[in-house]
């Protein structure tokens, strides 16, 4: 690797990352996870000696080929690459990077565009499910302009709306995997949701805060942490997620009424620092958990009525707003939701 590694930078929904080719890293684990590490600078809280941001949501990494799937375009990996622990864990799927996927597909001939807009059918890996994002490609040509805002993004850039495919129970099996709708743990009421990402749902107030605060102020709140991961340990085996000490998964996210006209309010931990916005499966799993009758958030939640709800989750940047169709039984059988992307880097990094 002394000659460097082709890698592609982008923001991606509000997260950053690298985003490489299948056949440019290692193919075993062990060796692909340390190079991994070096190119971010982990472990170190500050990443100094690497590509990565300091922060979770800018230690991200997609691996992407051409797949060999019916009627799909390319398979997509999502790893997660600790700031401050020598980890790198393929334990969850990243919707925001996902985003990033097509475009990058795109641009490294693994689909052949079309003049306008190009749909990209995307397998991730992490969890066996399908997602379609598409990609405005005028002429044949990615552009990343346009005019398309979401929240925690500064300016705008061109729209990526994404629509998953199959998502309910990704992780866990099941999209409850307790097969309860609400459980009690630790003396706390949650519910444990999988529509694309783990996520353990409990009122804010019921653990002490309003559930408005900014997230530096939770992540001081040295009770509230230490009770949310005690939580989080008792929750992961019961979610079919084993022991989750060293993963990613599940998301903890604190629900309070909304304040700013939207569906439900959300401080989310993932897991040990709080987002500053909520991750895009996060905001699928939140708002599944709104329409589940006697979860949680759906008390709190204002949700509106028929099979076609958008349902705007707040969180501490703004919303992200999930559009859901709901069958008969009022189970949500669709999700799609818009993200937008950015090339910043195509070139080599050196581990």
């Amino acid at each position: 690797m002394s000659d460097g590694v082709r890698v592609m930078w982008m923001r991606s929904g509000t997260s950053k990352g690298g985003y490489f080719l299948h056949d440019d890293l290692p193919l075993d684990e062990p060796s692909r996870d340390a190079v991994l590490m070096r190119i971010m600078g982990s472990p170190d809280v500050r990443q100094i000696d690497g590509m990565g941001g300091a922060d979770p949501l800018t230690s991200k990494v997609a691996i992407v080929r051409k797949s060999n799937r019916e009627g799909v375009d390319v398979d997509y990996l999502f790893l997660q690459v600790f700031v401050d622990q020598p980890i790198v864990t393929d334990a969850q799927n990243c919707g925001n990077i996902l985003a990033g996927v097509a475009p990058f597909a795109i641009e490294r001939d693994l689909v052949v565009a079309r003049d306008g807009g190009t749909p990209v059918t995307i397998f991730m890996e992490n969890t066996g499910q399908t997602a379609v994002v598409l990609v405005t490609t005028p002429g044949g040509v990615v552009d990343y302009y346009g005019e398309a805002k979401i929240d925690g993004v500064p300016g705008s850039a061109a729209p990526l709306p994404i629509e998953f495919k199959d998502t309910a129970g990704s992780s866990c099996g099941a999209l409850l995997p307790t097969g309860n709708v609400r459980d009690v743990v630790g003396g706390i009421e949650v519910t444990m949701v999988d529509n694309g990402m783990p996520c353990v749902v409990l009122r804010a107030g019921d653990v002490g805060v309003s559930g408005n605060e900014a997230p530096e102020a939770l992540e001081g709140n040295a009770v509230l942490v230490a009770r949310l991961e005690s939580i989080r340990l008792a929750c992961g085996p019961m979610m079919n997620l084993g022991d989750v000490t060293k993963k990613s998964v599940p998301k903890m996210t604190m629900v309070s009424a909304p304040e700013n006209g939207g569906a439900i309010s959300t401080r989310t931990f993932i897991p040990h620092r709080c987002h500053k916005t909520i991750g895009v499966l996060g905001a699928v799993s939140v708002a599944t958990a709104c329409l589940l009758r006697g979860s949680t958030a759906y008390e709190l939640a204002e949700t509106g009525n028929g099979k076609q709800r958008s349902i705007a989750v707040e969180h501490p940047t703004g919303e992200m707003t999930v559009v859901t169709s709901l069958n008969e039984a009022g189970d949500v059988v669709r999700a799609a939701i818009l993200r937008t992307a950015r090339k910043l880097m195509d070139g080599k990094v050196f581990p």
